[in-house]
């Protein structure tokens, strides 16, 4: 199944119950081989999914940028941490560093990104769906449901094999 990006948002609503009540079996009882399910539905998902397609992380939501990220794109951008610090970024609510604008200021209009090989943590981590320990992140993995078509179907392919 491969879900339209004008679809997601909806789609995601819908299956949001049967997300939260999967999310709260996995964290009371987490399988053994959780990870290791949700890596290879991560990489089943992406043998169809192209990101450069979508971008709408980019389009949508800032990642979190860390001290180590402003420092590297900084230097990568010709500027002082805090001349990109000031021109790039604010604190948010939880006091995170994130881009003040969206779209992110780095996405082209070709869907590429302009800092691509020195991009935030948060951006080449994303959507999170292979890393290890997956269960701490099921409030993240349930936000980015409603953004990431690829989450969705690994979210949808989770349920159905821990049915």
């Amino acid at each position: 199944m491969k879900i339209k990006l004008t679809d997601l948002p909806q789609s995601a609503r819908h299956a949001e119950a049967g997300n939260r009540k999967l999310f709260a079996r996995l964290k009371k009882n987490t399988p053994n081989d959780l990870d290791v399910v949700v890596k290879d539905l991560h990489e089943e998902v992406f043998l169809n999914i192209n990101c450069l397609d979508c971008t709408n992380c980019c389009k949508s939501i800032s990642p979190m940028i860390t001290d180590k990220d402003i420092d590297r794109i900084a230097r990568f951008l010709k500027l002082r941490p805090s001349v990109f610090t000031e021109r790039y970024l604010h604190i948010d609510d939880e006091g995170d560093y994130v881009f003040n604008t969206s779209p992110c200021p780095f996405l082209d209009s070709d869907n590429y990104c302009k800092i691509y090989v020195v991009r935030p943590k948060a951006c080449a981590e994303y959507p999170h769906t292979d890393r290890k320990r997956f269960v701490q992140i099921l409030g993240i993995t349930l936000k980015n449901t409603f953004i990431c078509p690829a989450v969705y179907e690994v979210v949808e392919r989770l349920k159905e094999y821990y049915k």
